[in-house]
């Protein structure tokens, strides 16, 4: 189980920026419950073992949606759906196209990939994309189920310590902070009843909707989120004419 301790609290805070939120905290595993969630696979185990690099979502048969600062920097990526992922499990293999006006800016990042598998993936049904401009005016009680596979839980000891297991988890919200041209701002307040996302969890969905109205379209994919994993989670929206421009060149959009 992969662990951040504080020692590295700056590359950390990097992290957030450069990386985005990685795992759900607050939340529970998730068995079966969303078999359309993946992980974007390391090209070589971390040191503790563990292989999970970011989450994301089948949109299609052969199509897997993920966060471009996810990018390796390679042409080829595997991505598993194995609910608790152990090497070498179950791994389809693409390759890897990011959004080209990525840049990282606050505004609108452009910050989506895909991976395009060689193979439809079968017996998985593939998550839906909202509307054109759908998100616009939620309302502040809105629900969302976040999934991923990233760290499940922040302990503190001389410093927060994050703790990873290569296992898909969700969590639910019910509270909108803000909706931004580009972003939705969830709350993951635990306080307040809400679970979230953390490091690990980029690129992962967050479905509208919890528990018995909970539905299979993703209102936006998690990007970052504030260090302590406790606040804040930040969703790039996928109703956008922009996120929907790249969308548009792998799948068909409603």
């Amino acid at each position: 189980m992969r662990k951040i301790l504080a020692s590295i609290a700056a590359a950390a805070a990097m992290l957030v920026l450069a990386s985005g939120a990685s795992a759900i905290v607050y939340g529970q595993p998730d068995g079966n419950r969303h078999p359309e969630v993946g992980a974007l696979l390391a090209p070589h185990a971390y040191s503790d073992g563990t292989w999970a690099t970011c989450s994301g979502t089948l949109i299609s048969p052969t199509v897997f949606l993920t966060a471009a600062h996810c990018d390796w920097g390679l042409p080829r990526m595997a991505v598993t759906f194995d609910s608790a992922y152990t090497a070498p499990g179950n791994t389809y293999w693409g390759n890897w196209y990011a959004d080209p006006r990525y840049t990282g800016a606050q505004g609108d990042p452009n910050d989506l990939a895909v991976v395009v598998f060689d193979d439809p993936v079968r017996r998985i049904t593939p998550a839906r994309l909202p509307a054109e401009g759908s998100l616009s005016n939620l309302p502040s009680n809105q629900s969302f189920t976040s999934v991923g596979y990233g760290a499940q839980d922040v302990t503190i000891d001389h410093g927060p310590t994050f703790h990873y297991a290569d296992v898909r988890f969700f969590g639910t919200s019910d509270t909108l902070f803000a909706i931004n041209r580009a972003w939705l701002r969830i709350s993951m307040n635990p306080i307040l009843g809400d679970a979230g996302t953390c490091y690990g969890d980029s690129g992962g969905p967050n479905f509208l909707g919890a528990g018995a109205t909970e539905t299979n379209i993703i209102a936006g994919t998690t990007i970052t989120g504030d260090f302590m994993c406790r606040a804040t989670n930040v969703v790039y929206r996928l109703d956008t004419t922009s996120a929907r421009w790249f969308l548009g060149q792998y799948v068909a959009l409603p």
